[in-house]
């Protein structure tokens, strides 16, 4: 897919959300009232924005993260301020992530700052060229404002859920019915917003792996055989998380913040275990072609829709067709 039908997809995926939130957001203020039900939806706005500015500094306290320096390690910190400067933006703080499985995400907010963060598993399984790929990956987010899209893309069906919930509960209570003289309306209105939230939820997933792609292709654009590089990275972060999740070493504690990663760990383990029962041979891009080798089944395309990464044949397929660009 081309950077310009990304593009499209992407606005007309946000347009979309959007426009189905104002329009049964309109309706359901209609119904019932606006008073509370904009008192509620405020509410949920003003949560996640703090969440949204704090989160940084929760992040770096759950997963310890450090602050690398040029003199810490130089290669990182030079791939960093290379690509920051041929993207043209500001060079983020560069973090270290103690997490054993090889990953990276960016975060940040207005107050804590931009961050890319790598994790000890990626310095440790990933070759100098695979980290810088990854890295063009992640700056790639944050030269879109993937962070700041997300979150307000994840706060229209927040809405709908929270307003979901509030109905149904206060209807089971019988404050409603009261208010209301008896019915069942509360509670039809509280099941068509849970359905809403979900509806919307399946349609945030899809925008979060539209610029998953588009950040690959920025990697692929910015780093000199980047779509080679990236490549290799991604197979080889799905066969070692795989490998972590399948000897029970601990990466649960990880699904809170996957959305942030260059790859969904929930999805590693299966990926892995189709990769080991080919016989694979763990070396660069024989991985990757043992990857690209695998048939997408419709179990595959009905767990992508519930993923915030494409699926990983998927994925490596779309680089493979960007081999050839020369940045």
């Amino acid at each position: 897919m081309s950077l310009l039908k990304l593009r499209l997809s992407m606005v007309g995926t946000l347009a979309f959300i959007i426009a189905v939130t104002t329009l049964f957001f309109t309706i359901i203020l209609s119904l019932l009232g606006g008073l509370n039900i904009l008192a509620l939806a405020f509410l949920v706005v003003l949560f996640n924005i703090v969440q949204w500015l704090f989160a940084p500094h929760l992040i770096d306290a759950l997963h310890k993260t450090r602050e690398v320096s040029k003199s810490d390690s130089p290669k990182l910190y030079g791939a960093v301020e290379k690509l920051s400067r041929k993207i043209g933006m500001k060079m983020p703080k560069i973090m270290i992530a103690n997490i054993p499985i090889p990953n990276a995400f960016a975060y940040g907010s207005p107050i804590a700052g931009n961050r890319v963060a790598v994790t000890t598993g990626l310095m440790k399984e990933l070759e100098d060229e695979e980290v810088e790929a990854v890295v063009g990956h992640e700056l790639g987010h944050l030269k879109h404002r993937d962070v700041q899209i997300m979150m307000f893309a994840s706060v229209l069906p927040a809405i709908f859920y929270f307003i979901g919930y509030s109905m149904m509960l206060s209807a089971w209570f019988g404050r409603e019915r009261q208010r209301q003289g008896g019915g069942a309306a509360p509670i039809i209105i509280g099941l068509v917003c849970m359905a809403i939230y979900w509806i919307l939820t399946l349609f945030v997933l899809g925008l979060s792996r539209l610029r998953e792609y588009y950040a690959d292709q920025r990697s692929a654009m910015n780093v000199e055989d980047g779509a080679r590089k990236l490549s290799e990275a991604l197979a080889k972060i799905v066969a070692s998380t795989g490998r972590m999740k399948r000897s029970r070493r601990e990466v649960g504690s990880l699904n809170s913040f996957k959305t942030l990663f260059i790859d969904d760990p929930d999805r590693a383990e299966r990926d892995e275990i189709e990769i080991a029962e080919r016989g694979m041979l763990r070396v660069d891009q024989q991985l990757v072609r043992e990857i690209l080798s695998r048939e997408v089944t419709m179990l595959d395309r009905v767990l992508e829709l519930l993923s915030t990464h494409p699926n990983i044949v998927k994925r490596l397929t779309a680089l493979q067709k960007l081999n050839s660009y020369k940045p």
